[in-house]
C-alpha cells in the first residue's frame, strides 16, 4: 500500500490541480499563470526522480520515503492555504518534488523490498498507479470543484501523505545505505531540467511553429544530455545504459514510447465533446479509457513468467497501442452517432492494454540489467524519470499535432491519432532491438 500510494499521489496530482484551476482562479485570481501549473509540477517531478538513487544510498528505504511523503505533505499544505496564484505555484513545485521522489522510490524499492519472483507483480502495481492516477485525478478534482472546495482537495492529499508516512517504518525494510555521500550529477540534472522546461513550455505556446521550435530545443538538450552522460563519471542512468551491446538503452526507449502514448488523454475529452457531442463529465471519463486499459491489463499480464511469452508481450504491447490509435483515427467523424462513440471506448481500452501488456516486463528487465545493488537501484529509479519525461514530451507533441488541424477539430483528431500511431509503433522496433542485443556485462566492468 505504501509503495503504490506513493506513486498514485504523484500521478493523481498531475491532473487534479488542472481540474481545480478554474475554481481556483475564480477565488484567488491569477489567470495569467494558468498554464504554468502543469509545467512547474512536471519539471519538479522529473528533477526529483533523478535524485532517488542517491537518497536511497544515503538514508535507505525508510528515510527516503519519509522525506518524500514529508515534502509532498508540505507542498500540499502550501497549495491549500495559498492566498494568491504565485504561492500556489510554489506549492505545486514542492508537491512535484515530493511526487517525483515517491514515484522513483516506488520502482526502486520494489527491487529491494520484494523478492525477485515478485518484481513483475510489484512493477505492475507501481505502473498501474499511473493509469489509475490519470483516471482518478480529473474525477476527484472535478468532484471537489463541483462543490467549490478546492482547498480541501489539497488538504486531503496532505492527509493521505501523513497516513502513509506513519506506516512507512512498519511497512518497509530499512534497506542498505551507502557509507559515502554520492555526488550529485549537476550537469545532467540541469540539462534534463532545461529539456523538461522547454517541452512543457511548448505545450502552452501559441502556434504550431513556436511549439515545434520548443520541442526541437528540448530534443537537442536531451541529445547533449546523452552525450554528457556517456563521457561523465557522474550519471543519472546506470553505466550499463551506455555500454555497447547492452539492451538497457532499448528497454528505456521502449518504456518511453509506451508512456508517450498516454499523452493523447489530454485531448480525448475535447474530441469527445466536439466530435461526439458528449457532456463534459462523460467526455472526461471517455478520455481515461487508455489509462483504464493500461491498469487493468498489466495486473493480469504480470502473471506471465515464461521467457518466450514475456518476449512476445514486450513486442506486442507497442504494436497494440499503435494499432488502437490507428483504428481510433479512422473512426473519427464530425457529429459522430452515438453507436460510433460507444465503439471508441473499447478501441481506446485496447490501446491502453498495449501499455499494460509490456510495461511491467520491461520494468523487470531494467531492474535485472545488473547484479550491482547500487546500479540496480539507479536503473529502477530511472524508470520513473523516463516515464515522467516521456509524458511531458508526449503532451507537447500532441499539442503540435492538434494545432496542425487548424479550425477543423476532425483534422486535429486525425493528425494527433495517426501521428501517435506512427511514433508508438517505433516501440516494436526498440523492443526487438532489446531482445536481440547481448546481455549486459557484469557489474563493475568499465563502460564505454
Amino acid at each position: 500500500m505504501v509503495l503504490a500510494v506513493g506513486v498514485l499521489v504523484g500521478a493523481v496530482n498531475i491532473y487534479l490541480a488542472s481540474s481545480l484551476l478554474p475554481t481556483v482562479v475564480a477565488d484567488i485570481g491569477g489567470d495569467g499563470f494558468y498554464a504554468w501549473n502543469m509545467t512547474i509540477y512536471l519539471v519538479a517531478m522529473v528533477i526529483a526522480t533523478m535524485l532517488v538513487s542517491r537518497l536511497l544510498a544515503r538514508w535507505g528505504n525508510v528515510g527516503a520515503y519519509l522525506l518524500g511523503f514529508g515534502v509532498f505533505l508540505v507542498g500540499s499544505l502550501v497549495c491549500a492555504v495559498s492566498p494568491v496564484m504565485p504561492v500556489l505555484l510554489a506549492g505545486r513545485g514542492v508537491q512535484g518534488l515530493g511526487a517525483g521522489l515517491l514515484s522513483g522510490l516506488g520502482f526502486a524499492a520494489v527491487r529491494s523490498a520484494l523478492p525477485r519472483r515478485l518484481w513483475t507483480r510489484g512493477n505492475a502495481l507501481m505502473s498501474a498507479m499511473y493509469g489509475v492516477g490519470n483516471f482518478v485525478g480529473p474525477a476527484v478534482g472535478g468532484l471537489f470543484a463541483q462543490f467549490g472546495g478546492w482547498r480541501p482537495a489539497f488538504v486531503t492529499m496532505a492527509v493521505i501523505a501523513a497516513v502513509c508516512g506513519v506506516l512507512v517504518p512498519r511497512a518497509l525494510p530499512q534497506g542498505e545505505r551507502g557509507g559515502v555521500r554520492a555526488p550529485v550529477p549537476v550537469v545532467s540534472l540541469l540539462l534534463v531540467t532545461a529539456a523538461t522546461a522547454a517541452v512543457s513550455v511548448a505545450g502552452v505556446l501559441p502556434g504550431a511553429a513556436a511549439m515545434t521550435a520548443a520541442i526541437a530545443v528540448a530534443l537537442l538538450l536531451v541529445t547533449v544530455f546523452v552525450v554528457h552522460e556517456r563521457r561523465s563519471e557522474l550519471r543519472v542512468f546506470p553505466r550499463t545504459t551506455y555500454r555497447p551491446g547492452s539492451p538497457l538503452k532499448w528497454l528505456y526507449l521502449t518504456l518511453a514510447l509506451l508512456a508517450f502514448g498516454v499523452a493523447v488523454e489530454s485531448f480525448l475529452p475535447l474530441f469527445g465533446q466536439r466530435l461526439g457531442g458528449l457532456a463534459p463529465a462523460v467526455a472526461g471519463f471517455f478520455g481515461a479509457a487508455i489509462s483504464l486499459g493500461w491498469s487493468a491489463t498489466q495486473l493480469v499480464s504480470s502473471s506471465a513468467v515464461k521467457a518466450r511469452t514475456v518476449g512476445r508481450l514486450r513486442l506486442l504491447g507497442p504494436l497494440l497501442l499503435a494499432l488502437g490509435f490507428l483504428i481510433q483515427g479512422l473512426l473519427q467523424r464530425q457529429d459522430a452517432p452515438l453507436w460510433l462513440v460507444l465503439v471508441w471506448v473499447p478501441v481506446l481500452f485496447v490501446a491502453g492494454a498495449g501499455i499494460g501488456l509490456a510495461y511491467p516486463h520491461l520494468s523487470v528487465a531494467v531492474m535485472s540489467s545488473t547484479q550491482d545493488p547500487e546500479e540496480g537501484g539507479r536503473a529502477a529509479a530511472a524508470i520513473a524519470t523516463v516515464t515522467s519525461l516521456s509524458i511531458a514530451f508526449g503532451t507537447a507533441v500532441a499539442g503540435v499535432l492538434v494545432n496542425l488541424g487548424g479550425r477543423s477539430m476532425l483534422d486535429s483528431a486525425r493528425y494527433m491519432l495517426f501521428g501517435f500511431a506512427i511514433i508508438c509503433a517505433l516501440g516494436a522496433v526498440t523492443a526487438r532491438a532489446a531482445s536481440r542485443t547481448s546481455s549486459p556485462a557484469p557489474a563493475g566492468q568499465p563502460g564505454s
